[in-house]
């Protein structure tokens, strides 16, 4: 099976501390990964590195791409939600489909679908006229979602995309990530909600102090020894048969 992404000794540094220290991993198609860790622990450095948008030492197999090329292997959402044009939301999450647009060309029937197949997903049909740079602060996260959406690509990589949303959108957007692996598409995604994360996950990666300590099934992964030491806390967990629960309960430390 190929890989959607491979990192072989990755590391970024801050002068010469390292921020990312010497990560290995792949990605496969399938699967919807969480990755975790403390304020601090290198998140968004790795995903940033990964995607050759910071320098960085070792291999990523998306940096090696040419940027066009890149944008049609993977969609990125960055933390900043910030969006500058006051166009309408139908037209913001067409710009998802650039990558594979010739130079001055108009959408076709292929891109028309993955934007109203991104609408649908992110349940954004009553907004599709709407000014967006006129919608709350949550309501233009979910935009930017449809528009990594509607760029369709193999892999999308989100840092932090359920900051800001309330709990119902939060899960809303979470189930959707699982969807689009249970399609065979693949999902990194940053988060602080660990309960989240083991919920609708399939495989979670911790990073701590800039170093993958462990890469595995939330269950594994989110093993009370491990979430003590890592995030200072006692947790419940428990696999029920409607899914994990994680619930954090009290700072050791």
């Amino acid at each position: 099976m190929n890989s959607l992404l491979s990192l072989r000794d990755l590391t970024v540094l801050r002068g010469a501390c390292p921020v990312v220290d010497h990560i290995t991993l792949s990605v496969a198609p399938g699967e919807c990964i969480g990755l975790i860790g403390p304020n601090g622990a290198g998140k968004t450095t790795l995903l940033r590195g990964a995607l050759g948008l910071l320098p960085a030492m070792g291999e990523s197999s998306l940096a090696a791409l040419p940027a066009r090329d890149r944008a049609r292997a993977v969609a990125w959402m960055p933390q900043a939600r910030e969006i500058a044009w006051p166009v309408t939301v139908e037209r913001l999450i067409a710009l998802g489909r650039i990558p594979h647009l010739p130079h001055g060309a108009r959408l076709g029937p292929a891109d028309r679908a993955a934007v109203e197949d991104a609408i649908a997903r992110m349940g954004l049909d009553a907004y599709r006229t709407r000014t967006a740079t006129q919608l709350s602060g949550g309501e233009q996260a979910q935009v930017l979602i449809a528009r990594a959406l509607a760029q369709e690509t193999p892999l999308l990589i989100a840092d932090e995309p359920t900051a800001g949303l309330d709990p119902a959108h939060q899960i809303a957007t979470m189930e959707v990530f699982a969807t689009l692996a249970a399609e065979g598409r693949s999902v990194i995604v940053s988060l602080h909600d660990l309960g989240l994360a083991a919920r609708h996950c399939s495989r979670l990666l911790m990073l701590n102090r800039g170093q993958l300590v462990a890469d595995g099934p939330p269950a594994e992964v989110l093993a009370p020894a491990r979430v003590a030491e890592v995030f200072g806390i006692t947790a419940f967990y428990e696999d029920t048969g409607d899914g994990p629960v994680f619930q954090p309960m009290r700072v050791t430390r």
